[in-house]
């Protein structure tokens, strides 16, 4: 029965099997089935103008859903016995939201293995985060399938911890970095320009303090522990007046 549930993923070549051995490598998954994991980078677009009679990762990707948030889930009952349900609940929607997710996605370079279709690719669907966050989940539930609960969750928080314990720190909500700078290239065609303002206190405990240039416009600055701290508060800033305050 298990083997039925993925024979219609896509044939690998030669190729694609290095691929797939390279993103095994480089994410750390454990998984040893590759045509799991190939059904796992499967988007419907490429299965509806491929020659072969494939499935799609959308599967994989319902049971991945479920995977992810059983993980964190377990991960916050098991270190946050302070926190009570609502502050699990806030914190695990941060954390296996869309964004976030692509985040991820972006880390480990999900888009060069994405198998999509032409009129998907022209229309920019391996840069788009629904599609990277639906396939990470995709993954998550073939790590699942293949070698189980505890390496799922194992390959799932090596992520999703960092993310974790960024929301505890009050220090990430979304990544508005990347929010900023798809709103600048859609209306801009531009990127925003990040600018170290100064730093102050201690040289073992700089405070940073970073504004950002947005077509012209400057916001901030922001003030972090680090760079990249300050860097998402100062486009936070921008975001919230440029595009959140006109969708309020």
């Amino acid at each position: 029965m298990e083997s039925e549930l993925f024979k219609r993923a896509p044939a690998i070549s030669n190729d694609r099997e290095r691929e797939l051995l390279i993103f095994i490598q480089d994410s750390k998954i454990s998984i040893t089935n590759l045509p799991l994991l190939n059904l796992a980078f499967t988007h419907r677009s490429f299965a509806n103008e491929t020659s072969e009679s494939v499935d799609t990762n959308e599967r994989l990707e319902f049971l991945g859903d479920s995977v992810l948030g059983m993980c964190v889930a377990d991960w916050l009952f098991r270190n946050l016995p302070a926190k009570q349900e609502g502050d699990f609940s806030k914190i695990k929607s941060i954390v296996v939201s869309e964004d976030s997710l692509a985040m991820i996605a972006r880390s480990l370079h999900v888009d060069r293995y994405l198998l999509i279709g032409k009129g998907e690719e022209n229309s920019g669907g391996r840069n788009k985060k629904a599609l990277l966050a639906d396939c990470m989940e995709a993954i998550f539930a073939a790590c699942y399938l293949d070698s189980g609960f505890e390496a799922a969750k194992e390959f799932v928080m090596c992520y999703l911890e960092q993310q974790i314990k960024a929301v505890l720190e009050d220090d990430y909500h979304r990544d508005y970095k990347t929010a900023l700078q798809e709103y600048m290239q859609k209306r801009w065609r531009k990127v925003p320009t990040y600018t170290l303002v100064s730093k102050t206190g201690p040289e073992h405990d700089y405070t940073f303090h970073i504004q950002v240039d947005v077509n012209g416009e400057v916001f901030g600055p922001a003030q972090g522990r680090n760079k990249k701290q300050a860097e998402q508060k100062a486009a936070k800033i921008a975001y919230d007046q440029l595009v959140k305050s006109k969708e309020d």
